[in-house]
């Protein structure tokens, strides 16, 4: 059977993936596409700070050489799904595909920092997808209400355990493949 001629003449989701990633995107801003829309989200100081002393962490217990990403596109499943995680680190021994991009197996734990309007990604699609790629640690910090949520313990599509942690307190990820406790009392507030 024939696919329709609007399917025919659509881009694949990695086709435009690389058409936007010819488009000058504006400084201090991070593209993305969630359920098949393109998403283009300003980059603040209070979120780069956020990402930055999440990394930090992650340094200072695995060390400079461990095998973390910031905003690098990882597919994740879902046929509409091309995220780019604030933070996301990868299992000792971690192998690009085919393509030369991280695979989502080798995932070990995902940050996430609220921008204005990524609220509903991050807690619907984006969690989901994450879920269903079996990520073991999904964190979302929110310098606006000035609370971390984090998510374990993946199974079909979503996360059976929901911690929610208020900035200033450590979040004990110790008893997980994160296996670290990270300081939240320097996360900045907007």
């Amino acid at each position: 059977m024939a696919e329709p001629a609007e399917r025919r003449n659509e881009l694949s989701l990695d086709e435009l993936f690389e058409q936007l990633g010819r488009v000058p995107t504006p400084e201090g801003y991070k593209v993305e596409i969630v359920e098949g829309a393109v998403y283009m989200t300003p980059q603040c100081d209070v979120h780069w700070q956020t990402i930055r002393r999440i990394v930090r962490a992650l340094e200072d217990h695995f060390g400079m050489d461990v095998p973390v990403t910031s905003d690098v596109r990882i597919t994740f499943p879902g046929e509409r799904n091309r995220f780019a995680p604030d933070v996301a680190k990868l299992s000792d021994g971690a192998e690009k595909d085919e393509f030369g991009r991280w695979r989502h197996q080798d995932v070990e734990f995902i940050a996430e920092v609220i921008s204005q309007g990524t609220a509903p990604n991050d807690y619907g699609p984006k969690k989901t997808a994450y879920a269903l790629a079996e990520v073991p640690v999904y964190m979302i910090a929110d310098p606006y209400t000035g609370r971390c949520r984090v998510f374990t313990e993946p199974q079909d599509g979503d996360y059976k355990v929901d911690l929610a942690v208020a900035y200033g307190l450590p979040i004990d990820l110790t008893r997980t493949v994160a296996g670290i406790t990270l300081p939240t009392e320097e996360f900045p507030r907007d």
